[in-house]
């Protein structure tokens, strides 16, 4: 009989196939076809490098098994199997072994990416395809101006009686209805909630997503219109929809208030922002830490929540909102705003207690740490080590896409 064995395998039901852990990989042991993304039990050597990385934590998954499954069974999956029942899950010190190694990936892999230290402990994976929780649609409301090419929507999701446990950084996914053009159901969408903990109103059982409706023209003039933010954008009051989750261990806000948190976003990757706000403007609006964001876009009319931004005091939030096409100036981007308040920012990284997020495309982040590099630089510092020290305390977050 072959000895017990541990087996690294990937959830299918809740990846979202963002290639983040096959990209991370440092011995290529994940792959992946048009269904699923799989490991080669052959290679991974669970270093743990691909754990925190994913923002679902469909990677998170340790099977003690006596014969590993193989990759053609991997791909053949719609979600994981049973646990084996002759390899008993907690019933022997190799699987003591897996259960202290899961643990570990919890806790940041190592020390890599780690939630801050006063964060809330969050719930994640409590909804699955299998068992979705169900919201219902009650608001829906359009964010840019109405002349702008930019769509971009604040969607309210009840849960009733429904317990949705959600802390500020967490996302949910959703999985748009009917099929993709290989007939299987599409794949699941993954949004950050735009709202605080205790729901839109304080003490409701909701929240929010910050939606942008996709569509795009090819050079060819084919048009392409996003799945699932079309179909977002388009609900109405009362429609139901099947949500997963919630996700996220990690890029989590510290419930101190003395801390100064500086945020750094583009688009709808403010929608976890607001989310910190909130928390901040309920519960300690006069905190001694203060919260900085710079946040960019084209116009104000295409920047999400411009009208109440203005609203917020400087003492809560000081705000940097830089514009990239505003008509007779020069463009602006976050990074060049930056570069301006480079004396603030420097101040800022001295600080022991700073803690640092940035969300957006991805392009936001090679522009940013750039210009990070050059302020540390500038000033003696060295941001490298700097934004190392920063991530193994849990003080530097980055969720981009």
């Amino acid at each position: 009989m072959n000895a017990l064995t541990k087996q690294h395998l990937i959830d299918p039901e809740i990846c979202i196939r963002c290639n983040t852990c096959e990209a991370t990989c440092p011995v290529d042991a994940i792959t992946h076809d048009a269904n699923n993304y799989v490991v080669d039990a052959s290679k991974c050597n669970f270093c743990m490098d691909c754990v925190s990385p994913c923002p679902t934590g469909s990677i998170d998954n340790w099977f003690v098994v006596r014969q590993p499954f193989s990759l053609e069974e991997q791909f053949s999956w719609i979600e994981l199997p049973p646990k084996p029942p002759e390899a008993p899950q907690n019933s022997d010190a190799l699987d003591a072994e897996v259960e202290a190694l899961f643990d570990w990936a919890h806790e940041g892999a190592g020390g890599r990416v780690m939630a801050p230290a006063t964060a809330a402990k969050p719930r994640i994976n409590l909804f699955n395809r299998a068992n979705p929780a169900v919201a219902r649609v009650t608001g829906n409301f359009r964010l840019t101006g109405e002349h702008t090419e930019s769509d971009v929507r604040h969607i309210i999701l009840d849960f009733g009686t429904v317990a949705f446990p959600v802390l500020e950084g967490q996302s949910v996914g959703v999985v748009p209805p009917g099929v993709d053009a290989n007939g299987k159901p599409h794949a699941m969408r993954l949004y950050s909630i735009a709202s605080p903990r205790d729901g839109e109103r304080p003490n409701t059982n909701n929240l929010s997503l910050t939606v942008k409706r996709v569509v795009e023209t090819a050079a060819d003039g084919t048009a392409f219109r996003g799945v699932a933010s079309n179909w977002l954008c388009d609900l109405k009051l009362g429609d139901k929809i099947e949500v997963v989750g919630p996700f996220g261990a990690t890029f989590l806000m510290p419930d101190d208030q003395d801390v100064d948190i500086l945020m750094i976003c583009t688009g709808t990757g403010a929608a976890p922002f607001r989310g910190f706000t909130e928390r901040r403007r309920r519960t300690a609006p006069h905190a001694k830490g203060q919260l900085h964001l710079y946040f960019g876009a084209r116009t104000p009319e295409e920047l999400p929540y411009f009208g109440p931004l203005q609203k917020l005091p400087k003492t809560l939030l000081r705000q940097q909102l830089v514009y990239s096409r505003l008509p007779g100036a020069e463009k602006e981007y976050v990074q060049d705003r930056m570069r301006k308040n480079g004396e603030e920012i420097a101040r800022l990284l001295k600080s022991e207690t700073l803690h640092v997020y940035m969300c957006g495309l991805k392009g936001l982040e090679t522009g940013v740490e750039a210009v990070l590099t050059e302020i540390a630089a500038g000033r003696g510092m060295d941001w490298q080590a700097m934004r190392e020290a920063l991530r193994a305390t849990g003080r530097f977050h980055v969720e981009t896409y």
